[in-house]
C-alpha cells in the first residue's frame, strides 16, 4: 500500500478551510511573538535561568502551547480524517475548542509572564478545556479505526500524556501560590518530558509514519516497525518520567536508552520508505526534516550528560533548548510548510476547474528565508547556551525572530494566493 493513496476521496473528508487555518494563523502569531519577547531580555536573564514565573517562561509557553500544539491540533483536525477515514467530529465543536484554546494561552502566558495567579488559573482552565475537547474528539475518531496501527498507537500515546500534561500543569500553577508540593522542579521536569516527548513527540511519530511517505510517494512503514518504534517509546517515556519524578537516574538513563533505540526502529523504517519512493527529488520542506532528524539526537545526548552530572542550569537549558526549539519547532515547521500549501490546493478546486499547484501557492522566497534564519538561530542560541556569549545570544534571538515574521509571511501568503485563485475561478465559472 503506498499512502499516497490516503488522498484519493480525501475532497469528501476535508474541512472548511477556515477551521484549520485559524490555528496556523494563530501559531504564526505566538511564534512571532515568543521571539519578541525573548529578544526583550537581557541575555544574562537567559543564560541564568533557573526556573520560576516570568517572561522567559511565557515565550517558553508561546513556543509549546501556541506553536507546537496549535500546528498540531490544526493538522491533526484535517489530517486525522484524511488517514482513518472516518469523521472526527463537529464543525461547532471545533470552533468551541479554538475560542476556548487560544485565549486561554494568551491569557495563560500573560499571566506566567506578569506572575499573575488570577490569568494563571483562568488562561490554565481555558487551554486544558480546549485540550480536552481535542482529545475527546481524537478519542473518538481513533475507536472506529482498526486498520492503522502506525499512526493509532502512537496518537493515543499522545492523548493519554496530553491528558497527563494538563494535570501537571495546573498542578504547578496552583503549586505557584500553594507551595504544596515537594519538589516543584521534578514535577516541572516531567511536565517538559511529557510535552515534548509524550504529547508532541507521540504525535510527531504517528503522523509521520503516514505523511512522509505520503510525500514521497513510498510505501507504507511496515506494521511490524511501527509497533516497535511505538512500544520503544512508550517504555521510554514511562520509564523517564518515574525517574524523574523519584529522582531514580539509573531509570532516566534507561529511559533514555530506550528512546534512542525508538529513534533507531523509527529511522530505519523510514529509510526503507525513502529509498523505495516514486518521487526521487525531495520538496524544499524535507530540508528542514533532515535538520530536526539531527537535533533528535543531540537532544537525548543533552539529557544524558544531565544524567551524568553536567552542570545542572546550563544543561538544562541547552536539553530544553534543543528539545523545543530544536527538533520539535523545526520538525513541527517542516511539516506546516507543506501541509498549509497542501491543503489549500486541495480546496482550490471547490468552484471547479484544475486545484492550483503547491508551486503556485508558495513562496520559494519567505520558505528559504525561514530555513537560512531558523537554522542560524537553532545553532546561534545551541552554542551562546554552551559558551555563554551573550552578544551570539542576541544574534540567535534576532534570526529566531526574522525566522517566524518569514514563516508567517509564508502562511499569509499561501492564504492570500489561495483566495486570488478562488477569486479567478468564480470569475471564470459566472463570467464576472
Amino acid at each position: 500500500m503506498f499512502p499516497g493513496s490516503l488522498v484519493m476521496g480525501a475532497e469528501d473528508r476535508l474541512l472548511p478551510p477556515s477551521l484549520p487555518y485559524r490555528f496556523f494563523v494563530a501559531a504564526a502569531f505566538f511564534q512571532m511573538a515568543a521571539w519578541t519577547v525573548l529578544l526583550t531580555l537581557e541575555p544574562d536573564e537567559i543564560l541564568g535561568f533557573v526556573g520560576g514565573q516570568g517572561p522567559l517562561l511565557a515565550a517558553l509557553h508561546m513556543i509549546t502551547l501556541g506553536v507546537l500544539a496549535m500546528t498540531a491540533i490544526g493538522a491533526a483536525i484535517q489530517l486525522l480524517p484524511v488517514a482513518t477515514r472516518q469523521p472526527l467530529g463537529p464543525s461547532w465543536a471545533i470552533r468551541l475548542m479554538f475560542w476556548l484554546y487560544v485565549p486561554g494561552v494568551a491569557v495563560l502566558t500573560g499571566g506566567l509572564g506578569l506572575a499573575s495567579t488570577w490569568a494563571q488559573h483562568a488562561g490554565g482552565a481555558f487551554t486544558v478545556a480546549g485540550m480536552g475537547i481535542f482529545a475527546w474528539m481524537v478519542a473518538a475518531n481513533l475507536r472506529k479505526v482498526s486498520d492503522l496501527p502506525g499512526v493509532t498507537r502512537p496518537v493515543w500515546m499522545a492523548v493519554a500524556s496530553l491528558v497527563l500534561l494538563a494535570a501537571l500543569g495546573l498542578t504547578l500553577i496552583d503549586d505557584f501560590t500553594t507551595g504544596f508540593l515537594p519538589d516543584h522542579g521534578a514535577v516541572a521536569a516531567a511536565h517538559a518530558v511529557i510535552a515534548g516527548y509524550g504529547f508532541m513527540g507521540m504525535l510527531a511519530l504517528g503522523f509521520s509514519n503516514v505523511l512522509i511517505p505520503m510525500f514521497v510517494l513510498g510505501p507504507a512503514i511496515p506494521d511490524k516497525l511501527s509497533k516497535r518504534s511505538a512500544l520503544t517509546s512508550g517504555g521510554a517515556l514511562v520509564a523517564a518520567v518515574v525517574g524523574i519524578v523519584l529522582n531514580i537516574r539509573p531509570m532516566v538513563a534507561v529511559g533514555i536508552a530506550l528512546g534512542g533505540a525508538a529513534m533507531g526502529i523509527h529511522g530505519y523504517a523510514m529509510s526503507g520508505t525513502i529509498r523505495s519512493r516514486m518521487k526521487k527529488r525531495f520538496e524544499p520542506f524535507f530540508r528542514l526534516v533532515w535538520v530536526a532528524a539531527i537535533l533528535l539526537p543531540l537532544s537525548l545526548l543533552a539529557g544524558t550528560a544531565l544524567i551524568i552530572g553536567a552542570p545542572g542550569g546550563r544543561g538544562s537549558m541547552l536539553w530544553g533548548f534543543l528539545t523545543i526549539f530544536g527538533w520539535l519547532l523545526t520538525f513541527v515547521m517542516a511539516i506546516k510548510q507543506r501541509i498549509v500549501p497542501f491543503l489549500a490546493s486541495m480546496h482550490s478546486s471547490a468552484q471547479g476547474g484544475k486545484p492550483a499547484l503547491l508551486s503556485q501557492l508558495s513562496s520559494k522566497r519567505l520558505a528559504d528565508t525561514h530555513f537560512f534564519c531558523h537554522l542560524a538561530a537553532v545553532i546561534s542560541i545551541a552554542i551562546a547556551i554552551l559558551g555563554g556569549w551573550s552578544w551570539l545570544l542576541r544574534l540567535g534571538l534576532l534570526a529566531g525572530l526574522l525566522a517566524s515574521i518569514a514563516f508567517g509571511g509564508f502562511v499569509f501568503e499561501v492564504i492570500r494566493r489561495y483566495f486570488s485563485h478562488m477569486k479567478a475561478a468564480i470569475a471564470a465559472n459566472y463570467g464576472e
